[in-house]
């Protein structure tokens, strides 16, 4: 991740024009930011519709002064909820939050169907036909388990390199293969005739876009998607989420000179790793895997094999495997014990 660099001129270095011993430090400019700091640990904001997800990392990054961030999938513009972001060394966790499922509630409107399958694109076929609440029930134990999804014309899906979104708003035909995805629970919660609202909770590389698309064209209507609201991540639920207004908040005392409580906000970076297990172990062992070291595991309670994080005195020390009796560490962590 890049930085941008400020370049100085002489003329920078100056006092500012009538300031004295309440101006600027020697060397600093007037109006200056604080220096970035290390923040570590996860925010899951609750993002507003309209707001992009780089935007999202942008106002979370700027109200912390954080020196990194990144966000665990994105979330389109036209839905709200939540984001879960990433910093500093919570950033080498997105990969176990990406992976886990997600919940969606969704509106879907009938009647049109639209070349991004949601509410932003042109309309491509209409119908005047409404669907009835018992045909939409009878439909819907088709689209859960495991089934086979053809992604948005309008995704981030790479073709030939390129992705599919630059290509259609190029004009470009894009035609994109059926893939395996996975959907636990999919329910009609509210039906008016006009539209319809789901609950849904999916698997990594779902398209709610694609459910409302597909639920179109086997009732024979068409639809798109209307609203969409992301309820769950991983193991981040709306429990979890906080809004720009709070963030805004403690930004505001920060620069009141106040030293705001992030702990309100920012959740440990193992909370990520909820659905993997935990291994507390020895400062000597914690030492071996900083060392990227495999280390012995004993005692009965020990996990028997797969994916798990070892902890030091409840602070996190690597992410790993465990084979054949050992902790073999992937990533590790510098969070201090």
């Amino acid at each position: 991740m890049t930085q941008d660099r400020e370049t100085k001129s002489p003329q920078d270095e100056r006092p500012a024009e009538g300031s004295g011993p309440r101006g600027p430090r020697r060397g600093q400019r007037q109006g200056d930011r604080p220096k970035r700091r290390d923040v570590n640990g996860w925010v899951v904001l609750d993002k507003a519709v309209g707001t992009t997800s780089t935007q999202a990392v942008a106002i979370v990054k700027r109200a912390l002064n954080a020196k990194k961030a990144g966000h665990a999938g994105t979330l389109d513009p036209l839905a709200s909820g939540l984001l879960p972001i990433a910093l500093g060394e919570a950033t080498k966790t997105v990969p176990f939050v990406m992976d886990g499922r997600k919940a969606y509630l969704f509106t879907v409107a009938w009647g049109a169907q639209t070349d991004t399958d949601d509410a932003e694109g042109v309309v491509v076929a209409r119908s005047d036909a409404r669907p009835a609440a018992d045909a939409i029930e009878a439909l819907l134990p088709n689209f859960v388990g495991e089934i086979m999804q053809v992604p948005p014309r309008f995704s981030a899906i790479k073709i030939a390199g390129e992705r599919a979104y630059d290509l259609a708003r190029d004009g470009e035909a894009v035609e994109l293969v059926a893939r395996p995805v996975e959907i636990d629970r999919l329910s009609l919660v509210h039906h008016d005739g006009e539209t319809s609202v789901f609950e849904a909770e999916c698997g990594r590389g779902t398209y709610v876009r694609a459910i409302a698309r597909d639920l179109g064209l086997a009732l024979g209507c068409f639809g798109h998607v209307s609203a969409l609201r992301r309820t769950r991540v991983g193991p981040f639920t709306e429990e979890d989420a906080i809004e720009v207004a709070d963030l805004e908040a403690l930004r505001a005392a920060a620069e009141a000179g106040e030293t705001p409580d992030l702990a309100d906000v920012v959740l440990p970076v193992q909370t990520a790793l909820g659905e993997i297990d935990e291994v507390p172990v020895s400062r000597d062992a914690a030492a071996r895997l900083m060392r990227g070291q495999s280390v012995i595991l004993r005692g009965r309670d020990a996990p028997i094999e797969g994916q798990a994080y070892a902890t030091c005195g409840g602070v996190l020390v690597s992410t790993g495997t465990i084979e054949r009796g050992e902790f073999v560490p992937h990533r590790v962590f510098n969070l201090g014990r």
